[in-house]
């Protein structure tokens, strides 16, 4: 009897059980969606779940929303990754990296699940090259040519630019910046400015103008009023002398910033000169000394400091460099190369005299308004303006009160033309210093 009971109970319980899975509480039949809704909750995938890859340059990390941003150079294309905690980053051989080890501008590969936007993995591509620390490098913007050493590599629309982990345009780089460079094959994916340039304004320089400022090992220039110097970011030494007037400061340049370094307690004394005795190869050289040319059968009286010499001769390669003038005495031997059989010299073979007329092709800086414009750190006034068309490579620096200095190197060509240049709006400096 009591066996009977126990398998009633059990049975009852059996129906109530099947009953309770075929039901709701309200006794309608389950939501048939259940099963796609189990689907659709996610799940961690593995670290080698992904459905796609690629080879592109990083362009942008996002911290806070846990994002980097990539470009496949191939097809332009920019698009945005989530990291996820599977994520995994290594270098080049594998071996793990943080996030803060990968920059803006290094060239990686990446796997992903591109249907959720989510990144899988992000390494240093195998396949890229890269240049780093280079300070000794020509980039040719018009023929978009990257030369190092004897190596050209080539500049595409594609080609980023970087400094301070954002992007940057192509201009902003000035010729004194050391910089890096990635890519595949002969082409250049990025460039980035490891070690940029900062501002140097003289004060109080009234004494000295006409003489020369030395900073450390990287330039050598003449003081003008109220210049703007383009300087690498650093530590220097620097020297002003006019005659035997002058003396040592010490600066740092820090990146996109401006420092104004007085120079009115340096002492200016009565000027002392040196008698130099000039020895010209080929001896029909011309020689010219700050601009005027001169006699060099005599000793020539200079002087104490720094003087501009050129030396050039028919056939011969031109020598452009700088005197210091610092004793009594001395003999200079200077020996000019012959140029290439069916070359040319080429130094500028024109006048050195200053050019009083006014007919010649203007560069105009027409945009932005109302900002101070400097050309390789002489002052030519306010925009807009226009200065001598010359040919070459030349440093355009706009300062305005309240707004962050901007330089941009502009490329000047040799047509017989006017030429025109529009720079963006300066940008508000920060008010927290």
């Amino acid at each position: 009897m009591k066996i009977r009971k126990i398998l009633l109970g059990m049975l009852l319980w059996t129906v109530l059980a099947l009953t309770g899975c075929g039901m709701s509480q309200s006794g309608e039949e389950p939501d048939e969606s259940y099963d796609r809704k189990m689907e659709n909750v996610y799940q961690a995938p593995g670290p080698n779940s992904y459905d796609s890859a690629d080879t592109a340059v990083l362009v942008k990390k996002d911290d806070e929303n846990g994002t980097v941003t990539l470009r496949n150079m191939e097809v332009g294309k920019q698009y945005t990754l989530y990291i996820v905690g599977t994520t995994t980053l290594a270098d080049r051989h594998g071996t793990a990296l943080s996030l803060a080890q990968i920059e803006p501008g290094d060239v990686v590969d990446v796997t992903f699940l591109k249907s959720q936007k989510r990144l899988n993995s992000m390494k240093l591509s195998e396949s890229a090259w890269t240049n780093e620390s280079v300070s000794r490098y020509t980039l040719d913007f018009d023929r978009n040519n990257l030369t190092i050493g004897e190596e050209i590599f080539k500049l595409t629309e594609e080609t980023r630019y970087f400094s301070q982990g954002r992007q940057i345009e192509e201009m902003d780089i000035n010729e004194c910046d050391v910089l890096s460079f990635q890519g595949t094959g002969n082409q250049v994916w990025s460039v980035v400015v490891e070690k940029g340039h900062g501002y140097l304004r003289l004060n109080n320089d009234e004494n000295f103008i006409g003489g020369f400022i030395e900073i450390g090992q990287a330039m050598v220039q003449q003081i003008t009023d109220d210049m703007l110097l383009t300087v690498p970011e650093g530590d220097y030494q620097v020297n002003i002398s006019l005659g035997s007037s002058g003396g040592v400061k010490n600066v740092s340049i820090d990146r996109g910033e401006e420092v104004v370094l007085d120079i009115g307690d340096l002492k200016v004394e009565e000027e002392k000169f040196g008698q130099i005795v000039f020895s010209l190869t080929p001896s029909n050289t011309e020689l010219y000394v700050d601009g005027a040319k001169i006699d060099t059968s005599v000793p020539v009286s200079l002087t104490y400091g720094i003087h501009q010499i050129i030396a050039r001769a028919d056939n011969y390669q031109s020598i452009t460099s700088y005197l210091k003038v610092g004793q009594a005495s001395a003999g200079i031997d200077i020996v000019l190369e012959p140029v290439d059989s069916g070359g040319e010299d080429d130094e500028d073979s024109s006048d050195t005299t200053i050019d009083a007329s006014s007919d010649y092709y203007k560069v105009y800086v027409e945009a932005p308004e109302g900002a101070e414009v400097y050309v390789d750190g002489n002052y030519i006034g306010i925009s807009p303006v226009s200065f001598k068309k010359e040919e070459g490579s030349h440093v355009i620096t706009l300062r305005k009160s309240g707004y962050e200095t901007r330089s941009y190197t502009i490329s000047v060509d040799d047509e017989e033309k006017d030429i025109s240049f529009s720079f963006a709006e300066l940008v508000l400096q920060s008010l927290t210093e």
